[in-house]
């Protein structure tokens, strides 16, 4: 059973990444591969828990059922309040730039950038983007940046072209940021990093992982970009003031700035951050728009928003999250972990595997996997946790559903598996490497 696990979920994994000639939803496909998962780990129980613990006899008279469906439903427990704060967070972002967006806020923006060569616009939304992110996060800021290429390109194939940009961008910004990723805010939160350090030692890798693959994309792309066709016609009315827009607008950004400000001050999950922006917007669009036309209105308020996000998207995260975490509860994680640290041994080594393995499963099992082995060993701001940081992050570039921000753009810009491994994976692979040498380099030479 332990080993079926594995082979489900690369059935399941194979099945995701071949959406387009299955003419299968990705989001169905993780649905079924995560309770299969679950299924499985629940028969496996016996022979993976309950031999290693001498309590089952215990708590199947406890419990009145066998420790193998116990400790299932703990675990799944577990794990589902863990996912469930990610996918409120991404409905709350998901909600609030779309509520922008109907404003039509987003042109302060998109108004300033008038630029329509690929070569500029490509710095412009790759420097926007990873400064964005450490701001933010990675996962916000990719919401963001793709409701802002809507507005600015009309080509779906450029447009995920630019999507895939906006990953590496926003996971190379989050990386060397404390509140930029979920996997740092897990470093420094455990206190195995401190904010002045970690900026310090990863900012360079991580503006280099960014920095290399589009210098050399600025000597390949050629051309220019076509925006997309304004509204036109007397049948067109903007329902919106400009008063309304930039106050909708600055009301927006200033909400989900304030999540990782909520997160310091109150110690409490950026998920009830988000949430609490989204009640802030959700009252005042209610009062600013309780005069306007019954056509206008349900555009322009959060109970017609709530209708238009894409809740297919949030599905698909609960899906493949819910499928790692079967690997997790089973131990396969942290076997691999065990593993890497036994045959392999150079911390280097160790860190550049696990940001590529983080393409294929989640990164934050894994992170918590090497936090565990490791946290007794190190000390605080020790290199392994800094380039743990930094693979961790931006080693999810390499594929699409590798990172939170790369599920999110997926799931709004319907971006083929394999077209992003044909077309991105590549370059995200250059800049993590050229990364990883950077950090390895800078350790070396500069720091001893």
């Amino acid at each position: 059973m332990f080993y079926l696990m594995i082979v489900v979920f690369i059935l399941g994994y194979t099945a995701i990444a071949l959406e387009h000639p299955l003419r299968i939803n990705k989001s169905a496909s993780a649905l079924v591969l995560a309770v299969l998962m679950w299924v499985v780990f629940m028969f496996a129980g016996d022979q993976v828990l309950v031999n290693a613990s001498g309590l089952h006899k215990y708590l199947e008279e406890v419990t009145g059922g066998t420790f193998a469906s116990w400790i299932t439903h703990h675990e799944l427990l577990h794990h589902l309040g863990e996912i469930s704060e990610i996918l409120f967070f991404l409905l709350g972002a998901m909600t609030i730039v779309e509520l922008i967006d109907s404003h039509e806020g987003f042109r302060i923006i998109t108004d300033k950038i008038k630029t329509t060569k690929k070569i500029k616009l490509l710095w412009i939304l790759a420097i926007l983007t990873f400064f964005m992110s450490a701001a933010l996060d990675n996962l916000t800021t990719s919401i963001v940046m793709i409701a802002l290429l809507r507005k600015l390109i009309a080509n779906k194939k450029d447009r995920w072209f630019f999507a895939g940009i906006v990953i590496i961008a926003a996971n190379s910004g989050g990386a060397w940021s404390p509140i930029g990723d979920v996997t740092t805010i897990m470093l420094w939160i455990d206190g195995h990093v401190t904010t002045g350090t970690i900026i310090m030692k990863t900012i360079v890798p991580s503006l280099v992982s960014m920095a290399v693959p589009f210098a050399i994309l600025s000597f390949m792309m050629k051309g220019d970009i076509n925006r997309p066709a304004l509204p036109t016609g007397s049948s067109y009315i903007n329902p919106t003031t400009a008063f309304e827009r930039n106050f909708i607008f600055f009301l927006g950004v200033g909400c989900l700035l304030m999540v990782p400000v909520f997160k310091t001050v109150t110690h409490l999950p950026p998920y009830l951050g988000m949430l609490l922006g989204l009640g802030i917007l959700w009252i005042t669009t209610e009062i600013l728009h309780k005069k306007k036309n019954v056509e206008h209105k349900p555009m322009l308020t959060v109970v017609g928003i709530l209708r238009r996000v894409d809740t297919s998207t949030v599905l698909f995260f609960l899906g493949i999250l819910l499928a790692v975490a079967a690997l997790q509860s089973a131990g396969h994680l942290e076997l691999l972990a065990n593993t890497l640290d036994k045959y392999v041994g150079n911390l280097y080594v160790i860190n550049i595997i696990i940001g590529v393995l983080s393409a294929i499963v989640d990164n934050v099992p894994l992170v918590a996997g090497a936090m565990g082995m490791y946290g007794e060993t190190f000390v605080v701001d020790h290199y392994f946790w800094q380039m743990l940081a930094y693979c961790a992050g931006t080693g999810g570039s390499i594929l699409i559903i590798g990172s939170a921000a790369g599920v999110a753009v997926m799931g709004m810009e319907k971006i083929d598996f394999i077209w992003y491994l044909r077309t991105i994976t590549i370059w995200a692979l250059i800049g993590y490497f050229a990364g990883a040498v950077t950090y390895w380099l800078m350790n070396t030479y500069l720091y001893t």
